[in-house]
């Protein structure tokens, strides 16, 4: 049985792009999503081994008709066109030099997000990278414990051909209890590259962990 936290019906619907999903379909894909638990989370998205991810989860992403937003360094932003673009797209800038860090400027806009009833999905790769690496990077989920927001799961198969959105934890700040119910979650997630794909678990505190984050 797939961990959810937050019963059916989920109240957060979309509508999607029908052209999106005859896309999908015409290349043998499937999606599995009902809906949002709420206005406010963290999406981690896995495995990321291949640049064909992209390809496929923005297919997905304009499918169900889902915003979400991604961080990306703040330089990037100070251009007037390209930071235009960026914005557009979902980007949040951060400055990983911020008193708060990425993670806390980023809870911290989550939570006035639920004051003010408005919608703030950011959705990472815990990877942070194509190759393969020893555990997941901290960011997504010191982002979901420190904002108050369920974590979504977004699991990728591409031997099935499925990408499915069914599971919405409850996070409770218990690293060891939370990573094993992730860890059951993705039961079944098959990268393009599965070699590449990271085991579920925290990067060893010996192993510096930088954030997710487009550069």
């Amino acid at each position: 049985m797939t961990p959810n936290d937050f019963p059916l019906p989920h109240p957060v619907q979309f509508r999607g792009s029908a052209l999106a999903r005859w896309l999908l379909r015409r290349m043998g894909w499937r999606v599995h999503f009902d809906g949002l638990p709420g206005l406010q989370g963290v999406l981690a998205v896995y495995p990321h081994t291949s640049n064909w991810d992209f390809v496929v989860l923005l297919l997905v992403k304009w499918a169900i008709g889902i915003p979400v937003r991604f961080w990306g360094k703040d330089s990037l932003f100070r251009f007037p066109v390209f930071g235009h673009w960026m914005r557009y797209l979902g980007g949040v800038p951060v400055e990983r030099t911020s008193a708060k860090g990425m993670v806390g400027d980023t809870a911290a806009r989550m939570q006035t997000a639920r004051a003010r009833g408005e919608y703030f999905w950011l959705a990472l790769a815990p990877e942070g990278t194509r190759k393969y690496i020893p555990g997941w990077r901290s960011g997504f989920y010191r982002t979901a414990v420190q904002a108050g927001v369920p974590l979504a799961l977004v699991k990728v198969n591409y031997t099935g051909r499925e990408v499915t959105v069914r599971s919405f934890l409850r996070l409770s700040g218990d690293e060891a209890a939370d990573f094993a119910r992730i860890a059951t979650a993705l039961e079944g997630a098959v990268g393009c590259r599965p070699e590449n794909a990271a085991p579920i678990r925290l990067l060893d505190a010996s192993v510096p962990r930088s954030e997710t984050i487009v550069k």
